[in-house]
């Protein structure tokens, strides 16, 4: 017994908090963030205060993606869900570290002196970076891996490195863990050479077995990154500054090194715990039992802190079941820990390589079943029972498709002959039929099972990944199981019977992707032959189909050959008041005007042609994020007037009206940045007059950096490119808005033409295969096969459609004409550009659009505003109609 009378360990009996209850947390990790938005989701209203107390200055954030922070160079963009803290009852503490705990007085001392009370505590303190004992591993240049300070420190010692040596930098990760892969792939991103040194025979030495890590290994030198297995660091001498010049290893040898990171493994933070008096591991870690309650009947332990069973966790899912756990007792709940099958996969390396379960066939009498494909560099493994039915473990490495899928079945039988799964032909075929019993985890970071799955589909009507992600988070974290989510959204669908309907409207049955492979097939060029041949009903269809069919008509006729202009006099009636007069119109009923500026570059003569429209116009001008410059403010009668201007002296149309390409962001690359290592400015400028005008079924943003600082921020983009030492990065899928995602790497070192060729190849593909309105990050989360299938379509035309999809677009370009360019020119066109029917010629600025019952009018004429609109529907109706009402009052 303890000082309580309580007995270690014993569950905690699952009472729901008194009112008024004080939660603290120390840790503002995942882990702690984690808890508080359990806490947060499942009691609502609740009468409890939560404090998080954390010692990093940023707010929480994902360190599963920490190297993700390489593309970006911001914090904030790993930032977890920020909504947790707008809750009145949570409170988030930062840049503060508490140091102590005092239980008999249930208070936390932080370093600022600020003491916290509580009367339940929970410890969330993570781990820590240990590195060997070396002579000189504190030398200036020596990092750990493990926080955003860590990795803006790394990065910002490189570049001062290199620029004061004046050659390329020499870099030395010492661990060849995942971490460690992820650090050196870091360093060579950052202009480094980098040297991996594995104290180990074979790299991530505990998550594969010896085949793995000798194909693992040939993958990361193919990468340019050397290897250096069986050896260790022994000593650092510096260089004549004092930094780090050399690494000595253990078997007499030396590395040249500039710059060394440490990633050899983490260490429990169990120091505030092991100092209160509580109950720790003999490996370290504070002891918990099965509802993750420690010695102390007030205070429970969740992640890397914790010790279960003797061992600490050093994974996400974990932790995160933990956080759950300690939730559901907190509010009355049963729920209990149990420790799962782990899993792991390497990411942010640009090689696959994962593995789960037994690798190394441990179990009695395990049989392995192999293949190995050295010249595709692909060796799949699995690992199973002595009647080859119940798999135990597996190892993928080079091509990873199939860990998502046979993870969750650990344990379980595997329903097929497991050589015909992990054969070159017959993987997809062997494993079609099989499902997943319901307590299977399919999603391991955030522990959802696929009955939590099965019930939100059947029950809670998630019939797409969206929904799904939504409603129980599977595929929220690190996103591996959403090909493994598809399958089984599939499967439910198909055996309940559920058909969703993804006709486009009431007028197609057909969803957008097959009403466009229709009319490519059947060569209709308007709207009235479209619904004949494919629809139902007449008229003029609804506001979802015209401007649906507009769009697939203009890209059909643009890759085709025949350019089907979006606002000439066959489609534009089809189209809303944006395209149709292409512009966007504003809050105030007035339209702004953006020209293209290819990469951000303009002349100064541009410059003030631009300056004397705005000038003349009276018009607001801003700077937009899109590296181009706006008018506001234009009356719709102006628009022709301006772009008149504007096009005789060289301007062409933005498209920032359209569902098309709107831009191709850069930085200054080579031109003026002494760290660019590839011309981003002349390369988005070329790829914008490739694809200016693309109709898509959404709108298309495109990023090019010039280096891994990632300045034009591509890994945000729908489509991003990135410069490296040996060619570009492509990533694709990104974007902001209401549902921002990140860009996925799709294939790297790429030369300018293969580039290209690749990008062409996925703007095609997505605008012949997209939904409606569906944006590139969705489209590539719910592509069957995620990321690796659309890899395999686009950069290994595994169907052999890659020339076709770079026809249709160099037929897109040929014909582009400028939209502005042609409707300035024609007269009938540029008739339609009326505020006033009945007064065409009309620019009187006293006249305003009131409300049918507003009798306010100005006390002199010159006090009246311009024309302007009481609201935007009012102004759209009137732009519509293109025609006005003017009171009396105005008359």
């Amino acid at each position: 017994m303890n000082a309580t009378g309580h007995s270690p360990l014993a569950p905690a009996a699952g009472t729901p908090l008194p009112p008024g209850t004080r939660i603290v947390v120390i840790g503002g990790g995942m882990t702690g963030h984690r808890f508080a938005a359990r806490m947060q989701s499942q009691d609502p209203t609740g009468d409890w205060t939560l404090t998080v107390i954390g010692e990093e200055t940023q707010h929480p954030y994902d360190r599963v993606h920490l190297s993700d922070w390489f593309g970006h160079r911001r914090a904030e963009m790993l930032a977890l869900d920020t909504g947790v803290w707008a809750d009145p009852r949570i409170t988030l503490v930062t840049g503060d570290a508490a140091e102590s705990v005092d239980r008999s007085a249930h208070t936390v001392t932080c370093a600022s002196g600020t003491v916290h009370e509580y009367d339940r505590l929970v410890l969330a303190t993570g781990s820590w970076a240990w590195a060997p004992r070396a002579e000189g591993k504190d030398l200036p240049g020596s990092f750990s891996y493990r926080t955003v300070d860590d990795v803006e420190s790394l990065a910002a010692w490189v570049a001062e490195r290199g620029e004061a040596l004046g050659r390329e930098v020499r870099g030395v990760v010492v661990g060849g863990g995942v971490l460690g892969l992820e650090a050196a792939a870091a360093l060579q991103d950052l202009g480094a050479r980098s040297t991996v040194v594995e104290f180990a025979d074979r790299l991530m030495a505990v998550q594969l077995d010896d085949g793995g890590g000798e194909m693992l290994r040939l993958l990361i030198q193919d990468k340019g990154i050397e290897v250096r297995t069986g050896v260790g660091a022994t000593a650092f001498r510096p260089a004549e500054d004092g930094a780090i010049g050399t690494a000595e290893l253990t078997d007499g040898s030396e590395l040249p090194a500039d710059v060394v990171v440490f990633s050899t493994g983490i260490r429990p933070r169990d120091r505030i715990g092991r100092e209160a008096g509580l109950a720790v591991g003999e490996r370290g870690g504070i002891v918990v039992g099965e509802s993750c309650q420690t010695s102390d009947p007030d205070i429970w332990a969740i992640g890397e802190c914790a010790s279960f069973d003797g061992v600490c966790a050093g994974l996400i899912a974990p932790g995160n079941d933990m956080a759950d756990v300690v939730a559901d007792r907190f509010l009355g709940g049963t729920r209990t820990h149990q420790r799962g099958e782990d899993g792991t996969k390497l990411k942010g390396v640009g090689v696959d390589a994962a593995a789960f379960g037994d690798v190394n066939a441990m179990t009695p009498d395990a049989l392995e079943v192999s293949f190995v494909d050295p010249v595709h560099r692909q060796y799949r493994k699995l690992v199973m029972s002595d009647d080859a039915t119940t798999l135990l473990g597996g190892v993928f490495v080079g091509d990873i498709a199939l860990y998502s899928q046979l993870r969750p079945m650990t344990g379980r039988a595997l329903g097929a002959d497991p050589s015909a799964v992990i054969a070159p032909e017959g993987a997809g075929d062997a494993l079609a039929g099989a499902e997943m019993p319901d307590d299977a985890v399919i999603c391991s970071c955030n522990n959802v099972s696929a009955g939590t799955v099965r019930h939100a589909v059947n029950e809670q009507g998630c019939h797409t990944i969206g929904a799904i992600k939504e409603c129980t988070t599977a595929g929220t974290v690190c996103g591996s199981c959403v090909p493994s989510l598809t399958k089984l959204l599939n499967q439910e669908l198909a055996k309940s019977g559920i058909e969703v309907s993804r006709a486009l409207c009431e007028h197609f049955d057909h969803s957008r992707a097959e009403l466009y492979r229709l009319v490519e097939e059947g060569g209709q060029e308007t709207f009235t032959e479209v619904v004949a041949a494919h629809g139902t009903g007449a008229g003029r269809g609804c506001a979802v189909c015209r401007p649906t069919v507009a769009s697939i008509l203009s890209s059909l006729g643009a890759l085709s050959g025949k350019r089907h202009s979006p606002v000439g006099r066959q489609l534009g009636s089809l189209q809303d008041t944006n395209d149709h007069v292409m512009a966007n119109i504003q809050k105030d009923g007035t339209y702004s005007v953006i020209p293209a500026m290819p990469a951000g570059e303009v002349t100064p003569e541009k410059l003030l042609v631009f300056a004397q429209v705005a000038k003349d116009y009276g018009l607001y001008v801003k700077v937009n994020g899109a590296q181009r410059i706006g008018m506001f403010g234009a009356r719709l009668e102006q628009l022709p007037e301006i772009w008149e201007r504007l096009v005789e002296a060289g301007f062409e149309s933005g498209h920032a009206y359209g569902k098309s390409l709107r831009m191709v962001k850069s930085c200054l690359g080579t031109n003026w940045c002494r760290y660019g290592v590839g011309d981003s400015t002349a390369m988005a400028s070329h790829l914008e007059r490739r694809y200016r005008g693309l109709r898509s079924p959404h709108k298309i943003k495109i990023g090019v950096s010039g280096c891994a600082r990632e300045c034009a921020e591509a890994q945000a983009k729908d489509v991003g490119v990135i410069a490296t030492h040996r060619g570009w990065n492509l990533y694709v899928g990104g974007n902001g808005g209401a549902q921002p995602a990140h860009a996925q790497l799709l294939v790297e070192d790429l030369d300018d033409e293969t580039l290209q060729r690749c990008i062409d190849r996925f703007l095609i593909l997505y605008i012949r295969e997209a939904d409606k309105l569906q944006r590139t990050a969705r489209w590539v989360e719910e592509y069957p096969g995620g990321i690796d299938e659309l890899r395999r379509v686009i950069v290994e035309d595994s169907l052999g459609i890659g020339e076709e999809l770079e026809a249709a677009m160099q037929r897109h370009t040929d014909t582009y004409v400028d939209e502005w360019a042609e409707a300035v020119h024609d007269p009938e066109r540029r008739a339609k550009f009326v505020s006033f029917i009945n007064a065409p010629d009309l620019h009187d600025k006293t006249l305003r659009y009131v409300l049918e019952r507003e009798q306010v009018r100005p006390a002199r004429p010159e006090d009246a505003p311009e024309t302007t609109f009481p609201t935007p529907l009012a102004a759209k109706e009137h732009a519509l109609a293109g025609a006005a009402h003017i009171s009396q009052e105005d008359q």
